[in-house]
C-alpha cells in the first residue's frame, strides 16, 4: 500500500489520539490542526487503511469508529459515556477448551467486547 500524504495524516492522528474516532471526528480534528483534507478523502483513506489491516474498524449502532490498533485485542465500552478502551485479555486455557468442546470449533484467535459502568 502506498502511504500518501492523506493516509499519513489519518494514521498520525489515530496514533496520536489513541482513541476510537468516527470519520467525522477525524475530519474535524485534522482540519482543526490546519490539515486541509476533505470528507471524501478521509472516508476513502480510512477504508483503504482498514482493508489493508493497518487500522481497526468497529461497527456501532451510531456508526463506524476507527482505531489505531490492528492486532487482535478486546474492548471495554463504558455504558455511561460510550468511551471505548482497548484491552489485552488472555483467557484461561481451560475456558478455551470448554468453548471448543461446546462448539466443536478449534479456537485460533478471539476478541471480547465487555460493557460496564465505572464503580
Amino acid at each position: 500500500m502506498r502511504l500518501s500524504r492523506q493516509r499519513r495524516m489519518v494514521l498520525e492522528l489515530l496514533w496520536d489520539v489513541k482513541d476510537h474516532l468516527s470519520a467525522r471526528d477525524i475530519f474535524e480534528k485534522l482540519n482543526a490542526r490546519g490539515r486541509n483534507i476533505g470528507h471524501t478523502s478521509v472516508y476513502q483513506n480510512l477504508e483503504a487503511l482498514q482493508s489493508a489491516g493497518v487500522i481497526e474498524c468497529l461497527d456501532r449502532a451510531n456508526g463506524r469508529l476507527y482505531g489505531y490498533r490492528s492486532d487482535p485485542h478486546s474492548h471495554l465500552t463504558c455504558l455511561k459515556t460510550g468511551a471505548i478502551q482497548d484491552l489485552d485479555v488472555e483467557l484461561p486455557v481451560e475456558l478455551l477448551r470448554q468453548i471448543e468442546e461446546h462448539t466443536g470449533f478449534s479456537i485460533e484467535t478471539y476478541t471480547l467486547h465487555l460493557s460496564g459502568r465505572p464503580r
